[in-house]
């Protein structure tokens, strides 16, 4: 649990947006991984395996919180309060800013874009990986990588731009 524990939390933040329904979450699916402990996959598959049941887990969550929405949600910009040690507070600040800026264009991807972000740069899982969890070809994996990655960077682009101050006159 200890191993995975990171890289699980992880894998619910990103569905949920929410560190508190993460940190839930993640427990849920480590109580649901030790009831079905004799049905683990092999080593060599494990991590694509937890990933896989960890998504899940994580999407009909999701399903079940669609149906009933919360009372009051929480804006984005209070989420993100980590701050880096040994650092000035300007750099603070536009580290911040950046992750903000990432993290709005993240959520504003398509749900198959933001899915193949979390799976290849921020959780590292390689292409024939990605293909075992989402169960599509290698083929397929590459072309939505792709398409992804274009689509976010486009998406930070257009949110820099939107938060550039206008120069005056």
């Amino acid at each position: 649990m200890r191993q995975f524990q990171g890289r699980v939390y992880a894998i619910a933040y990103h569905y949920v947006g929410n560190r508190e329904e993460a940190r839930d979450l993640a427990q849920e699916i480590f109580v649901r991984l030790y009831q079905t402990r004799g049905r683990w996959a092999k080593a060599d598959m494990f991590v694509p395996w937890l990933i896989r049941v960890s998504r899940n887990l994580c999407l009909d969550h999701l399903r079940r919180k669609r149906a009933r929405p919360p009372a009051e949600d929480i804006p984005v910009e209070q989420m993100h309060t980590l701050a880096a040690s040994g650092s000035t507070p300007e750099d603070e600040y536009i580290a911040r800013v950046r992750r903000s800026v990432v993290h709005r264009a993240l959520q504003a991807l398509g749900h198959l874009s933001r899915e193949m972000i979390l799976l290849k740069e921020i959780q590292g899982l390689s292409l024939a990986e990605i293909s075992s969890v989402l169960n599509i070809p290698v083929g397929t994996v590459k072309s939505r990588s792709n398409r992804a990655r274009i689509e976010l960077a486009q998406k930070v682009l257009a949110l820099q731009d939107q938060e550039r101050p206008e120069p005056a006159a």
